[in-house]
């Protein structure tokens, strides 16, 4: 059996959050082909209760915390040295040197490293096999993070915009294969490295569509007579922070006004101040973590997915749509998704568009089903068919595509 180095930037358990879905898929899926190594952060103390279901899938793990006071003084240190910051948060001595140990003794035929913040741990290994999955463009986020921040703020996110994207470009010079979450992520990557884009690859994720079931019985999390708009996800992510107090501001007044007993739901853990304080407005309420998400999607008569900076595919979505619900998304959330004949709802940027077809999915007797939106996910993104294409592509790489010759060695020593 071969052998597999993984460096994964959080924990790749359990599938909860966007990221950790597909690397938690991407995990069992090496898991069952080959020796795992894997090499990763928790950023969350309550992932440490899941640490031994990961082990239980390696041949060795090193597993390092990374609280959030420490991943601040890193980027504060990484400011300094003229690094992204993204860089900085990772560069660990003691997964440097377990990387470094594992190298040397085990000699694994492959390397995937998932995120760009963990490539720096083997970039000065250019005889190994290896293969980025970046899921996303990062530096385009933080530009358009930038787009709606003050002047202090956006100065350091186009910094960080910058530096990511000179990172990014020396991955995708170096390493053997690049993969992204959609073509459509990936075409917009092989414009930036035409150089590097022969080996840039678009391998959606998928929906386990056994655990999202609108057949599955289960009771309505909400009060009798109420007329639920949903949003479900990690609510101490900037994307989705920015996301509710947009739809709450602009959209929810709106939706309120015709229909009082209306309540917009907003559902994921550790929701930040900024969203706690949305609870106190009327008609919302934020309900904090939740033992499964799936009830407050069942049950809703309108989910919303009002996202103003994304990249990719948002799980949020397919996951609203394998639940057969009426979508309400903004363009960006909806990118990286083919659209189809039967989906219900709207994808619109005005506010006043989106209260209008929220009102009207409310005005109904009870929540409408959308069985085609299950169709479509379970057409276009099962994990098993994916997943074959991952592997596919790790299969195929092979050392010494690196076009390294183009970049100096010394701007990638990114990680002593």
């Amino acid at each position: 059996m071969q052998s597999v180095l993984f460096l994964c930037h959080r924990l790749p358990w359990p599938p909860s959050k966007g990221d950790k879905i597909r690397s938690y898929h991407v995990l069992r899926r090496l898991a069952e082909r080959y020796r795992v190594y894997l090499g990763t952060f928790v950023d969350d103390p309550a992932d440490w209760q899941h640490l031994a279901a990961v082990e239980a899938l390696c041949a060795e793990a090193c597993v390092r915390p990374l609280p959030p006071w420490r991943a601040g003084w890193r980027a504060l240190a990484a400011l300094t040295r003229g690094e992204a910051l993204t860089v900085g948060v990772y560069r660990d001595r003691v997964m440097r040197r377990w990387v470094e140990r594992l190298l040397a003794e085990h000699k694994p035929e492959l390397v995937l490293c998932y995120s760009s913040g963990v490539a720096p741990f083997v970039m000065r290994h250019t005889q190994l096999r290896r293969v980025m999955d970046f899921v996303d463009v990062d530096s385009d986020k933080w530009n358009q993070y930038a787009q709606q921040a003050g002047a202090v703020k956006r100065m350091a996110y186009r910094r960080e915009a910058r530096r990511l994207a000179e990172l990014e470009r020396a991955i995708a010079a170096q390493f053997d294969a690049s993969v992204f979450v959609s073509e459509a992520e990936a075409a917009f990557f092989r414009q930036l490295v035409p150089e590097s884009a022969t080996w840039v690859h678009g391998i959606p994720n998928g929906v386990d569509a056994g655990y999202w079931d609108p057949q599955r019985p289960c009771p309505s999390p909400y009060r009798p007579g109420e007329r639920v708009v949903v949003f479900t996800g990690a609510m101490d992510y900037r994307a989705n922070v920015d996301a509710v107090r947009w739809f709450a501001q602009e959209v929810w007044p709106r939706i309120a006004a015709r229909r009082p007993d209306a309540r917009f739901y907003i559902v994921g853990s550790r929701p930040t101040a900024a969203v706690r304080m949305l609870g106190e407005l009327e008609g919302i309420t934020v309900t904090g973590r939740v033992e499964d998400v799936r009830p407050y999607l069942a049950h809703a008569h309108v989910v919303t997915a009002p996202l103003r900076v994304a990249r990719g595919i948002q799980n949020k979505v397919l996951e609203a749509l394998a639940m057969e619900k009426v979508l309400l998304a903004t363009p960006a959330a909806y990118a990286g998704i083919a659209d189809f004949p039967g989906r219900l709802g709207c994808i619109a940027e005005s506010p006043a568009v989106m209260a209008m077809e929220a009102l009207c999915w409310l005005d109904a007797p009870q929540a409408v089903r959308v069985p085609a939106a299950r169709a479509e996910v379970l057409a276009r993104h099962d994990w098993g068919r994916n997943l074959d294409r991952y592997e596919s592509v790790l299969r195929h790489a092979r050392p010494g595509a690196a076009r390294a010759g183009a970049i100096g060695m010394a701007a990638l020593r990114v990680c002593p």
